[in-house]
């Protein structure tokens, strides 16, 4: 029997990407930039941007999940680089599809910090595993999460008779 799994769905997503948007918004805090942790954090990040009529987006990549379950020793900053003097000063809404252990969300966190940024963090998902609560989150859940997005794998993966990855 196949373990019990959190789905989101793209209506879901949607509800999930306006709750997180008003809950922004009632806390008072109107971000002027909205940076995306990629790549789980891409099409969140747009969709509350767009809910929030922010139009400055950006993205900082951080590997950290190497598949279903497998992650490296800590999460790894990689290129293309965000363009961080930008930030210095302003307020930004930075967001994740999932706080699971929290280091990911963590290290961007400190680094946006570090760069003089107003900082707050949204996430779709938060775990009871995290290290780090997120300022804004739409669901709390201890299963493991099929996003619209990724649950397929990569058609590469697909087209290889791999198994799907994160």
């Amino acid at each position: 029997m196949a373990p019990e799994r959190e789905t989101l769905t793209w209506d879901l997503f949607g509800e999930a990407s306006r709750d997180i948007a008003r809950d922004v918004i009632a806390a008072d805090f109107v971000p002027e930039v909205v940076v995306a942790i990629a790549r789980g954090g891409l099409l969140p990040a747009g969709a509350i941007a767009y809910g929030l009529g922010v139009k400055n987006c950006g993205a900082i990549n951080v590997e950290f999940y190497t598949g279903i379950g497998t992650v490296l020793d800590a999460p790894e900053l990689l290129p293309p680089e965000l363009d961080m003097t930008y930030l210095n000063g302003r307020r930004v809404l930075l967001v994740d599809d999932v706080a699971d252990s929290g280091r990911t969300l963590d290290l961007a966190v400190r680094l946006l910090v570090e760069r003089g940024a107003d900082v707050r963090s949204a996430v779709i998902y938060t775990k009871p595993t995290t290290i780090i609560q997120p300022d804004f989150s739409w669901k709390n859940t201890d299963l493991w999460i099929d996003f619209p997005w990724s649950w397929q794998g990569s058609v590469v993966e697909e087209d290889q008779g791999l198994p799907g990855s994160a």
